[in-house]
């Protein structure tokens, strides 16, 4: 055998040993999975309550689980573009946004209260009586993703002129700022609003107005980044999950995920006037 064959034969045997330890190496190293939550801050509860079911999906798939508070739907949004969130446990707006525009697949309805709708509430002494008197005033609002917060107050708001939108980083901000008078009325759900009415100590709120289209769950929606096996693999685990864990998170494992399509058009109704809501006066028309 030639030595130049001899020297080729060597570097094969070389390359296959290189080849076959980096394999190895990937074949060896653990998936790793993001959950993505809005916390509003209670990231502390957040990863209490997820701590379990962490641990249950990641035994039963192999995989390193992370969970990642975001602390409100302006940073999730940031998150979802970015396809950073394996899984998600979204909002409604939220979950419509991610599956109509980033290609997250939804996989389960959250729990959430029966009738869940957008309201806007004002201080109990406040003269304003109907959505019309607003005209003028200054609105509180949440954060774009928020279906409750956002989108379908903006909607009803359409027609109006404003002094000013505030957009405000929680829901409970939204009740600061309407209880110390720095906003005439402020738009939540109205669970958050039960939520969170009782931490105000002597300022007293009222429903101005309740929107009369009751919104659909969020959802629970896995990432186009984790491939189609593992995604059905990870539905299977969830949906025959134990009930405690399952409580723990809050989904409903024997349901159809929600359709969005009334969601979205709202979002799109909304989206045409988004480039307006900082300027002052607002008009929205």
């Amino acid at each position: 055998m030639s030595s130049q064959l001899s020297r080729r034969l060597f570097l094969l045997q070389i390359l296959l040993l290189f080849t076959a330890c980096a394999g190895e190496e990937i074949s060896n190293r653990q998936l790793e999975l993001v959950i993505g939550v809005i916390s509003y801050g209670d990231t502390k509860q957040a990863i209490e309550r997820f701590a379990r079911f962490r641990k249950f999906l990641g035994d039963k798939i192999g995989a390193f689980i992370q969970l990642e508070p975001a602390f409100n739907e302006k940073i999730a949004i940031e998150r979802i573009q970015r396809r950073a969130w394996s899984l998600v446990f979204a909002p409604p707006g939220l979950a419509a946004i991610a599956s109509a525009k980033h290609q997250y697949l939804p996989l389960f309805p959250l729990q959430v209260e029966i009738n869940s709708r957008a309201i806007f509430i004002v201080r109990k002494n406040s003269p304003l009586k109907q959505l019309k008197d607003l005209q003028g005033k200054i609105v509180a609002l949440g954060q774009a993703g928020s279906a409750t917060g956002y989108y379908f107050p903006l909607r009803n708001l359409r027609g109006l002129t404003l002094a000013e939108i505030l957009f405000a980083p929680t829901p409970k901000t939204v009740l600061e700022w309407v209880a110390q008078g720095k906003a005439a009325a402020g738009a939540l759900a109205l669970e958050e609003f039960n939520l969170y009415r009782t931490k105000f100590g002597v300022a007293e709120f009222r429903i101005l107005f309740a929107d009369s289209q009751n919104i659909p769950p969020g959802a629970v929606l896995i990432g186009p980044n984790i491939e189609r096996n593992r995604q059905e693999l990870i539905r299977n685990y969830m949906k025959d999950a134990p009930l405690n864990l399952v409580r723990d998170v809050g989904y409903i494992p024997n349901a159809e995920p929600p359709n969005y399509q009334d969601m979205i058009s709202v979002i799109k109704q909304v989206t045409s006037i988004a480039e307006r809501l900082n300027s002052k006066p607002v008009r929205l028309f």
